[in-house]
C-alpha cells in the first residue's frame, strides 16, 4: 500500500512538473519570437523637446538591432503621468514602453498619482544622463560658483534662480544649493526653459540649472556663463568648467537622466532582450558621438542598475521635497 502510494505521488508530481513546464513554454516561446510587430513607446513630452529628441535617437538604432519598427507616441500632461498610466494598462508583453525622465522619481512625492511607479512599472535600462549646469548672464559679477556663493551669502535674498516648473531638475538643483551653500534666494517658475533662458540673458533672474541642449548654445556664444555642472565628472563638451563636487559640495549631483520603463508583469525574457537592445543603441558610435557632442552621456545599464539607481532617486528627491516643504505652484 504503502509501495503504490509512493508511485502515484511519483506519477502525480511528475504530472505536476509537466503541467509547470507547458505553463511556461508559451511565455518562454513568446520572449523568444519578441519582437514579431512594432514597439510603441510612449513619450510624456512635446515633440521636439530633448526627450523626445533623445528617444528617436535611441529607438532608431534599437529597431536596427532587433529588426522592428518603433512608434513614438507624445502623450503630454500631467508631468508624464499621462503616458505612465497608459503604460501601467498596457498589456505586459513588451510591445508599449514608456521613455520617462526626472519628474518619474519626483512624481510621487508632489502628487497624487493613481499607480505606483516603483511598483507597477518595471525598469529596462537608463539611456542617458544629462547633467545641468549652473547658468548666470555673461555680464554677472561673479566669474566662479565660488564668487557666486560668496555674493549669495552677502545678499541674502537679492539672487533669483528660473526653473521651467515646481518639482523639475531645474527646481529641485536651486533647492539642493540652497540647503547645502546656506543661502536665501527666490525661486522663480516658468512654463519651460526657453522663456528662462530669455530672462536669464536679460538679467530678470540670476541664476538657471539648464541642461546642456537649452543651455549649451548660449555658453559657447558667450551670452551666458557656466559657473559649475552637476555631474559627477566633468562635462566633455565644457572639459574646463568644474563640477559642483570639486567646488566643494561633495554630494551635489544632479542629473536629467532618461531610461524605459515597462508594465510590471511582463516577462523577465523581453525586459532582458529590450535591456539589451538599449545597451547597443547607446554604445553606437555614431549615436554616442551625437550625444556626447550636446553634453550627454551615454548610460545603457542593466534592468537591476537602473531600479537600484530609480529607487534612489526617489528616495532622495522625496526627501528634498518634505524637507523644504516644495508643493506645486
Amino acid at each position: 500500500m504503502t509501495t503504490q502510494f509512493s508511485s502515484r505521488r511519483r506519477a502525480l508530481g511528475s504530472l505536476g512538473a509537466l503541467g509547470a513546464t507547458a505553463a511556461l513554454a508559451p511565455l518562454t516561446a513568446r520572449a523568444q519570437a519578441f519582437p514579431n510587430k512594432s514597439i510603441k513607446v510612449l513619450v510624456p513630452y512635446s515633440p521636439g523637446g530633448g526627450a523626445d529628441v533623445n528617444c528617436r535617437l535611441i529607438t532608431q538604432t534599437m529597431g536596427t538591432a532587433l529588426n522592428q519598427t518603433f512608434v513614438i507616441d507624445n502623450r503630454t500632461g500631467a508631468s508624464g503621468m499621462i503616458a505612465g498610466q497608459a503604460t501601467v494598462q498596457a498589456a505586459p508583453d513588451g510591445y508599449t514602453m514608456l521613455y520617462d525622465t526626472f519628474p518619474f522619481a519626483v512624481n510621487a512625492a508632489v502628487r497624487k498619482m493613481s499607480y505606483s511607479p516603483l511598483k507597477d512599472l518595471v525598469p529596462v535600462s537608463q539611456a542617458l544622463n544629462m547633467p545641468n549646469f549652473l547658468l548666470v548672464p555673461a555680464s554677472a559679477p561673479y566669474k566662479t560658483i565660488k564668487e557666486f556663493i560668496a555674493y549669495a551669502q552677502a545678499n541674502p535674498g537679492k539672487l533669483s534662480f528660473a526653473s521651467y516648473g515646481a518639482g523639475g531638475t531645474a527646481h529641485l538643483a536651486g533647492e539642493l544649493l540652497r540647503n547645502e551653500a546656506k543661502i536665501d534666494w527666490l525661486h522663480v517658475p516658468y512654463k519651460g526653459g526657453a522663456p528662462a533662458i530669455t530672462d536669464l540673458i536679460a538679467g530678470q533672474v540670476s541664476a538657471f540649472f539648464g541642461n546642456p541642449i537649452s543651455g549649451l548654445p548660449f555658453v559657447t556664444s558667450g551670452k551666458l556663463r557656466a559657473l559649475a555642472v552637476t555631474s559627477a565628472k566633468r562635462m566633455e563638451a565644457l572639459p574646463e568648467v568644474p563640477t559642483m563636487m570639486e567646488s566643494g559640495f561633495k554630494d551635489f549631483e544632479v542629473v536629467e537622466w532618461n531610461g524605459f520603463f515597462l508594465p510590471a508583469a511582463t516577462p523577465k525574457a523581453i525586459v532582458n532582450k529590450l535591456s539589451a537592445a538599449v545597451h547597443t543603441a547607446v554604445q553606437n558610435p555614431e549615436v554616442r558621438k551625437q550625444m556626447i557632442s550636446k553634453g550627454i552621456e551615454p548610460v545603457g545599464n542593466s534592468p537591476e542598475e537602473f531600479a537600484k539607481f530609480v529607487q534612489g532617486q526617489v528616495a532622495r528627491w522625496g526627501a528634498l521635497v518634505k524637507s523644504n516643504n516644495i508643493t506645486l505652484e
